[in-house]
């Protein structure tokens, strides 16, 4: 929509409040409201004001002033609020200069597109992310000086077999044993689909529902894939409502990756694909019915992936996942079929518009902004260069001999690897000004001072479990 037409349908709506959103540096959406009497043909210019030395990784007190510009292509109604509330995702811009501000996260993503286009190797990105989650009845943690828990609880959860519920039914998934059992197993069924078709009433293509391999409520809805941007304003609104029905529910939606012990976490494999013209650049007939773009862009993926992990694998908690000799893709190669490689090639179609690549290491922790623009750096990265990504691997990794494992790159170990190698390699990612200096070295700075080293500081509980009687 235009601005006019912006204003229009909130008219016509009875729209009584317009709520202004952008997504802060490390991840999370925020918000403020105005109402509808403030929003007119020049807020879609001028924008409004805010304090942004409040929003993490930004400005410091004594340059706090910013505007956040509504864009009115993002004009969409609220499903959660009582009063009726139209939300624009907004750009973030200095008000002296008028300039975007260079850690706006949804600034880097127009850059990649802009700077893909620039290439000319193609136009569009189509993104397509697979983001798991769990749906939990109940969450309680603590730390503090003397004492450091977490519980999380499910009616699902295969540990409450025994448990008092007046009466246990039974049909709790056993460990690793949630994909795909129908209903009464699956309890989370009409859940799913109320978020399913809420996302569809938003304007958001749905492919599936599903429940996921792990007990306790572990699911998964795709997305139909977007251009980049699109599916990053999306993956706000994908979160967004996931956790609101859940909450409406009295449960909750957590996207941390690895939220239990001795069973699968979530990971978020993410689809991708270059066209220019209207045609896909990904299809041919080389491996797996790619072209020699598709396999120098998994050459890039490869190359780049401990530097790419610390944007699509940004949190400690994202590394206990990716933990060789398990079922996360920690292995550096790729395979047509195989899910067990970083990098898979779909093999459902044969169909050129189908053709891509699937990078299976990143998860739903991530900022869909900032990760999905760095993986397209690095897949451009690769046909710009030309990088090879060596012989595909069609075995099961996980049964490869160790003398033939050796020979197979592994993602960092932590999220501290990760930041080491991003601090080492990201010239890739500073092309065209996409993501700049500014911008990875407060990343870097940030996880170090706010995630790496708190958490380096404070005892674990399974620590007492191994030492207390040393």
């Amino acid at each position: 929509m235009k601005p006019n037409q912006v204003l229009e349908y909130a008219k016509e709506k009875n729209i009584k409040v317009v709520d202004i959103r952008f997504m802060d540096f490390p991840g999370i959406w925020q918000h403020f409201s105005v109402p509808i009497s403030e929003l007119n043909q020049d807020s879609f210019e001028d924008g409004f004001g805010f304090d942004a030395s409040s929003i993490r990784g930004w400005k410091s007190i004594d340059a706090s002033d910013m505007l956040v510009i509504p864009d009115p292509l993002t004009a969409k109604i609220d499903p959660f609020f009582k009063v009726p509330t139209l939300v624009l995702i907004g750009n973030i811009a200095d008000p002296f200069t008028r300039r975007p501000y260079s850690r706006d996260p949804r600034y880097i993503a127009k850059k990649a597109e802009t700077y893909l286009k620039s290439t000319g190797i193609g136009d569009t990105a189509y993104i397509g992310p697979e983001a798991e989650f769990f749906i939990f009845n109940d969450i309680r943690f603590n730390t503090s000086a003397n004492e450091s828990f977490y519980s999380v609880d499910s009616m699902e959860g295969a540990w409450n077999t025994g448990r008092e519920e007046f009466p246990n039914l039974g049909y709790k998934p056993r460990h690793k044993e949630g994909y795909f059992p129908v209903p009464p197993v699956d309890k989370f069924q009409d859940m799913r689909s109320e978020m399913m078709l809420t996302l569809e009433n938003l304007g958001i293509d749905v492919e599936c529902q599903h429940h996921e391999v792990a007990t306790a409520g572990q699911a998964e809805i795709d997305m139909r894939f977007k251009p980049l941007l699109e599916m990053g304003d999306q993956m706000v609104w994908f979160k967004y409502v996931l956790k609101n029905v859940a909450n409406q529910h009295n449960h909750t939606v957590t996207f941390m990756p690895k939220p239990l012990f001795g069973d699968n976490g979530s990971g978020m494999h993410t689809h991708i694909s270059i066209w220019k013209e209207g045609s896909p650049l990904f299809a041919g007939n080389k491996y797996a019915g790619l072209s020699d773009t598709a396999l120098y862009g998994i050459g890039g993926i490869l190359k780049h992936c401990k530097a790419l992990c610390a944007i699509t694998n940004p949190t400690t908690n994202s590394y206990k996942r990716l933990v060789p000799g398990f079922e996360a893709p920690v292995n550096l190669a790729y395979s047509g079929r195989n899910r067990s490689a970083a990098v898979r090639i779909p093999m459902y179609s044969d169909a050129a518009k189908a053709k891509r690549i699937e990078f299976r290491t990143p998860d739903p922790s991530c900022n869909g902004y900032m990760a999905f623009s760095a993986v397209l750096m690095a897949v451009l990265d690769g046909i710009e260069n030309k990088i090879e990504p060596g012989e595909p691997l069609d075995k099961n990794i996980y049964d490869l001999p160790p003398e033939e494992l050796a020979n197979v790159p592994s993602a960092p170990g932590s999220l501290e690897d990760a930041l080491l190698a991003l601090k080492e390699d990201n010239e890739f990612l500073l092309k065209g000004d996409v993501f700049t200096e500014d911008v990875i070295s407060k990343w870097i700075e940030y996880k170090m001072e706010k995630e790496v080293n708190p958490i380096k500081l404070r005892p674990h509980p399974y620590e007492f479990m191994l030492y207390y009687d040393i």
